[in-house]
């Protein structure tokens, strides 16, 4: 019996020493990280950071290693990342709610980079005023920015999406679909935006100028992988900031990297550098970080959310707006606090500003 037990004994303990030695296996930090990105004046910098070293200057300083992917086409690297096949992603703060969050994956908006200020455009061809539009079909990524424009735009002449009938278009086919005869009109956002302008019949009638603040450009991170591993996000402000010194210097190596960037977008420096005067970039950690504070935030999350109530786009049988919960920085959450899912966070923006990261 003394040996059974002995043998008892150390078999539990063999058990218990492999079990404790699985976990700790499973607990280990993640040191790979993947971010993808998609082509947009905002969002260029990230492309730009992977080539030029930045990204392996951050991923060096916490010693973890960021794969950096760039993808044409802006829905599929969305896809990918509520997939789970990316730890971060380039994204509105529309898209963020209405697909990897309405997907059940729980993201933070890491970094605030930008908000559109005329990057997105409703474009007729050969008609100059905006209610021109009615009764014609409307190109554009359907639920994407683009709609959600378009639904403002038409809600500031009277008018609604009955007015209209939306054809979803990938925006890798938003150009040549409009070089057809049979499109009319396309809302879409830049670079693609300044190459159909260039075609005569293109008459811009309604940007996003006119909602200052409403399409905000974000980088954002799984929730979770974030609170494991708080160097990524860290390394992520550090690149960004980084990036932004180089970006908007006035200088021969800012006006190089613009150029640069340019060149990648399928335009060139004159055409980069006006996307970026319809672009309110926050290059500076303090003026990221007083837009995410401010009250105005809420606000336009309430507008995108009720919008993609309407438009089904929160779930199945989704009874209300309210049924995900949307996180702000002092605390406040619009909807289900039980059901966060999108979390605006200032930590990693605040770290920059004081030189912390």
């Amino acid at each position: 019996m003394t040996i059974l037990k002995k043998i008892i004994s150390i078999t539990a303990l063999t058990a218990s020493l492999a079990f404790s030695g699985a976990m700790t296996a499973q607990a280990a930090p993640k040191k790979d990280f993947k971010v993808a990105w998609s082509i947009y004046v905002g969002w260029m910098p990230w492309g730009y950071a992977n080539d030029h070293g930045i990204v392996k200057k951050w991923a060096d300083k916490y010693g973890i290693s960021i794969e950096v992917t760039q993808f044409n086409d802006y829905v599929e690297s969305m896809n990918q990342y509520t997939a789970g096949a990316y730890d971060a992603v380039t994204l509105t703060n529309m898209d963020g709610l209405s697909i990897p969050a309405a997907g059940g994956v729980d993201t933070t908006a890491v970094i605030v980079g930008d908000f559109s200020n005329g990057n997105d455009a409703v474009i007729l061809k050969d008609k100059t005023n905006l209610a021109d539009i009615k009764s014609q079909n409307v190109n554009l990524v359907e639920f994407s920015v683009s709609h959600y424009l378009l639904a403002r735009a038409l809600e500031s002449i009277g008018s609604t999406e009955r007015d209209v009938k939306v054809v979803n278009t990938s925006d890798a086919d938003m150009v040549a679909a409009y070089q057809t005869p049979d499109v009319t009109a396309v809302v879409t956002w830049n670079p693609l935006v300044s190459t159909i302008l260039e075609t005569p019949s293109a008459k811009k009638v309604f940007d996003s100028a006119k909602i200052p603040g409403e399409i905000i450009d974000l980088m954002v991170a799984n929730t979770d992988v974030l609170k494991d591993n708080p160097d990524f996000g860290k390394a992520l402000a550090g690149i960004w900031y980084d990036t932004m010194k180089v970006m908007t210097a006035d200088s021969a190596e800012g006006k190089a990297a613009r150029e640069t960037m340019g060149k990648a977008s399928g335009t060139d420096l004159a055409g980069f550098e006006a996307q970026m005067a319809a672009t309110k970039l926050f290059d500076k950690p303090a003026d990221a970080l007083a837009f995410a504070k401010s009250p105005n935030l809420p606000k336009t999350m309430d507008l995108v959310r009720n919008f993609l109530f309407e438009k089904g786009l929160l779930g199945n049988g989704a009874p209300s707006a309210d049924v995900i919960g949307i996180a702000f920085p002092d605390g406040a959450v619009h909807g289900d606090k039980a059901n966060i899912k999108f979390r605006f966070t200032t930590e990693y923006m605040d770290a920059a500003a004081k030189g912390a990261l």
